[in-house]
């Protein structure tokens, strides 16, 4: 593999709402890149990034897929990242180590839910991106409405660089507003090549219109750009591109791009555009950590000769290999045979083997250096969000956080033989998804999974009959609710036994109350009421009863739990007596708190041609759900509700037959909310069974 330096190189991610065509702009990547010879194609199933049997299948993208792919002298890291929901975790930890993003939108969808989470993540970890609003040959296709939609919607400022060269069946190429040219690609080489042409004389005005109010943008902070537009001279498209790009880098601007990827148009000027516009390794800040030793905030810096840092964001099992860690290098070289130190843990791992990934094919390397993206093979007890370091120069970096699920089901293998293999798939598949969980029912001794959606338990099912030969019987989805308290409450623990020997004696007194900004424990003991073991020991206890609800075993959200006071004895106390008794004194204030359930509300979008909006609205509102807004967009309507998660069992189905297949839909989780009257109903019997045994 060639060397290329830092400056050079460019690690982007490309993300997308569901159905916007990210990963054909990704085969295009590839293919006018000279990766592959062959553009894949999603209906066929031929796609090289979405490899696995479940994505072809299913046409969508389940698992992140990282390659690497040159063009004009640079090497860009690409990976490919899911747009469904249920798989948002996998943009969560790319966005986390990348520097740079494309986000895909549909010139007919515009700005969707999960453009929104999308965009969100990338505003956590301050990532400059580029905007290309693809399938602008698609019936309904409206660049402007997109860019205003950006604008009202988004805190960077959208500037178009490009503008479309006719719409729908009419969508030839685009006007480069940097160069004042015309771009239109030849169909019989599937768009290979691009011809510039004269821009037409009808988009003249329209051009220089745009163009000034890009130029208008870039002087608000380019003081060079702004003393050559005062003076009248001439701004050339190195000014502007220079411009353009520290925009970019600063957060101030994104440029948006525009093109049909299943056309074959406007995919190289993007790609132009990442090595133009997206930054280096050089040009984003160091990366930021704690010093495990000395608990001191440090840095580290894209420098391939200082000591090595990394961190692992991916975890993916291979058939052949075994666990491979994907790991991005932020400093210094990891080389094969090294031993390196995984943190916080401080366990010295050695490095067996280092591969380049494209898609699940691998390329062995030597070294894996600063800026790069990688994965090491055979790591023990290694987990998503782990640091690796040089012994002598560890550093943490911030970890992954991870949703919490919302759905659940009850498993059990179809035979006895089966059980220890099932347990083992379901460890590692846990480990490949955080967003996954695994635990056994202390009351049924059922196995219950837990996932962001129907169709990622879908998936994680379908993964362990296919890639793992373990037959499941499965219950149906259940909605994974939440427990609060809605007033203010105070109870007392008491634990206290004398036998012949030690006795126990443990006094705790909490008040719980409604907490709007999430669980939170505070203290009113007065200095010396307890010593602090037990002060920890309350604490422990109280985090577990947060992870296990009062009413039906929910984890409790939004409560405050305020320790107000204890007592001990200095022989007959330990740990365990206080964990008892402040279990009991929170079991007690909760049921007095009012306390409630919370259910999980999903932000559903819905675009339907206009003929079946009647049917689809009605079934909205059977399902409780509650329309936000509606847009039209030629011959159809897009529909944005709020449906409790419980309700959308089988959604797709439905709508599928109210509109003869022809509507689409997504939703994503949106918040909790107290349920109603007939869920309370039918969840409460579930708690009074269990004071019953």
């Amino acid at each position: 593999m060639p060397d290329f330096p830092l400056v050079r190189t460019r690690n982007i991610g490309i993300a997308a709402h569901i159905d916007a065509g990210k990963t054909t702009t990704t085969e295009r990547f590839l293919y006018y890149t000279g990766r592959i010879h062959r553009m894949g194609d999603i209906d066929d199933g031929t796609t090289q990034m979405d490899w696995m049997i479940q994505e072809r299948e299913r046409g969508i993208t389940i698992t992140s897929a990282a390659t690497t792919v040159h063009w004009r002298d640079h090497r860009i890291n690409v990976i490919d990242t899911p747009g469904h929901v249920d798989f948002t975790i996998e943009v969560e930890r790319c966005l986390k180590v990348l520097d740079g993003a494309i986000v895909v939108f549909c010139a007919v969808g515009g700005v969707e839910p999960q453009s929104e989470t999308v965009w969100r993540q990338a505003d956590r970890y301050r990532i400059p991106r580029l905007a290309f609003v693809n399938k602008l040959d698609r019936l309904g296709a409206n660049w402007e409405r997109v860019v205003k939609m950006m604008a009202e919607t988004f805190e960077q400022k959208p500037v178009p660089v490009q503008l479309p060269l006719g719409l729908e069946d009419d969508h030839v190429g685009v006007i480069d507003l940097v160069t004042r040219k015309a771009l239109v690609w030849r169909s019989d080489d599937l768009g290979a090549k691009y011809e510039e042409q004269p821009i037409p004389e009808d988009r003249l005005p329209e051009v220089e219109d745009y163009r000034h109010r890009m130029v208008d943008a870039l002087t608000t902070f380019d003081e060079d750009l702004l003393e050559k537009y005062l003076s009248g001279a001439d701004i050339a498209p190195e000014d502007l591109s220079r411009a353009l790009r520290r925009g970019t880098l600063e957060l101030k601007i994104v440029p948006v791009l525009c093109g049909s990827a299943l056309r074959n148009k406007g995919i190289q000027k993007l790609i132009d555009g990442v090595v133009d516009y997206l930054p280096s390794p050089l040009d984003v800040p160091p990366a930021h950590g704690v010093n495990p030793k000395t608990g001191k905030d440090e840095t580290r810096t894209a420098d391939p000769d200082a000591p090595f840092s990394g961190l692992v964001f991916k975890l993916a099992s291979d058939p052949h290999r075994g666990m491979l860690s994907y790991v991005r290098a932020y400093s210094g070289r990891m080389k094969q045979g090294k031993v390196v130190m995984a943190v916080p843990e401080m366990k010295r791992v050695r490095i067996s083997k280092l591969l380049m990934m494209h898609a699940n094919r691998q390329e062995e390397v030597e070294e894996l250096s600063a800026g790069e993206i990688g994965a090491i093979v055979g790591l023990k007890e290694t987990r998503t969000g782990q640091s690796l370091a040089d012994q002598a120069h560890p550093i943490a970096f911030e970890s992954i956080e991870f949703p919490e699920p919302v759905v659940f089901i009850a498993i059990e293998p179809r035979t006895k033989a089966e059980e220890d293999r099932l347990q083992t798939s379901l460890a590692t598949l846990a480990l490949e998804d955080p967003t996954f969980k695994v635990r056994t029912d202390e009351e049924t001794g059922q196995l219950i999974m837990s996932g962001m959606g129907e169709l990622h338990l879908e998936i994680l099912l379908d993964r362990l009959a296919r890639d793992y030969r373990v037959g499941v019987h499965s219950g149906r989805p259940q909605v994974s609710y939440r427990e609060t308290v809605t007033a203010k409450a105070t109870a007392e623990g008491r634990f206290i036994r004398q036998s012949g020997g030690r006795g126990h004696y443990a006094v705790v007194k909490l008040m719980l109350s409604p907490s709007p900004e999430g669980n939170t424990i505070a203290s009113e003991l007065k200095r010396g009421a307890l010593p602090q073991q037990f002060v920890a020991a309350v604490e422990s206890s109280i985090h577990d009863s947060f992870e296990s609800g009062v009413l039906a075993g929910y984890e409790v959200l939004s409560t405050r739990v305020t320790v107000l006071d204890g007592a001990f004895h200095e022989v007959d106390s330990s740990d365990v007596d206080f964990k008892v008794a402040a279990s009991q004194a929170f079991r007690a204030a909760f049921l007095k708190a009012r306390p409630t359930f919370l259910e999980p509300i999903m932000e559903l979008e819905v675009v339907t041609p206009e003929q079946y909006l009647g049917g689809v609205l009605a079934d909205i509102t059977a399902r409780d759900g509650k329309v936000q807004h509606m847009d039209p967009v030629k011959g159809h309507q897009i529909i944005t509700a709020e449906v409790p998660l419980a309700r959308t069992f089988g959604y797709a189905t439905t709508l599928r037959s109210l509109t003869q297949g022809r509507a689409s839909n997504s939703m994503q989780f949106k918040t909790f909310r107290p349920a109603d009257q007939e869920t309370r109903e039918r969840l409460y019997p579930l708690f009074a069974e269990r004071q019953s045994r």
